[in-house]
């Protein structure tokens, strides 16, 4: 029977090198590898982070039968400063979060996911309500480094969080000479 389709595969794996490993069929890769496209991933193109979290804006607000009018200047430092693990992907479902539970038609940096705001620069976070937040969790986790006597996940039960977090945390902070964590001792990043 005739066929003429055509095939778009995405990945986010080097095939050529899979293919070469032998962890992917090399006939296979040269059936596909007509035209490859290279995209880079959302932390390399940064100035797009705003146009797109305005259109993901856009169709959560309908989604969510609200009227949305944007993101703060604040919002998009935040946003703009995040590496997006998640890629592009992670940002629409950042700004659905922010969309869902935001009170106001202006997106603020409160109203996003707490993991994009721990890598935001407090300087973002001018609010006195981000400043003081801010404090509060440096604080926090002074205190429960000290009672674990640098014991990590020790400190992370303190917490009632998850080492991974507690590392995020230190890092984002900047809190590994505070800690005496001098270089990647103690915590990685």
């Amino acid at each position: 029977m005739p066929l003429d389709i055509r095939l778009i595969a995405a990945t986010n794996r080097d095939l050529s090198a899979e293919a070469k490993r032998g962890n992917f069929r090399l006939d296979l890769f040269h059936r596909l590898n007509v035209i490859a496209l290279k995209a880079p991933p959302l932390r390399e193109r940064v100035e797009d982070i705003p146009l797109l979290a305005a259109y993901f804006l856009k169709s959560a607000g309908a989604r969510c039968g609200r009227r949305l009018t944007g993101a703060t200047e604040e919002c998009l430092h935040c946003l703009m400063r995040y590496p997006w693990p998640g890629n592009i992907r992670e940002l629409q479902n950042a700004i659905e979060h922010a969309a869902i539970l935001g009170s106001s038609e202006w997106v603020q940096p409160e109203d996003l996911p707490e993991t994009v705001l721990e890598a935001a620069d407090p300087a973002d976070l001018a609010s006195p309500y981000h400043a003081a937040l801010g404090e509060a969790r440096r604080e926090c986790a002074i205190r429960a480094w000290n009672q674990a006597d640098g014991d990590h996940d020790r400190a992370a039960r303190i917490m009632g969080m998850h080492p991974n977090s507690l590392r995020r945390l230190i890092r984002h902070l900047g809190l590994k000479e505070t800690l005496g964590l001098k270089g990647a001792a103690g915590v990685r990043d």
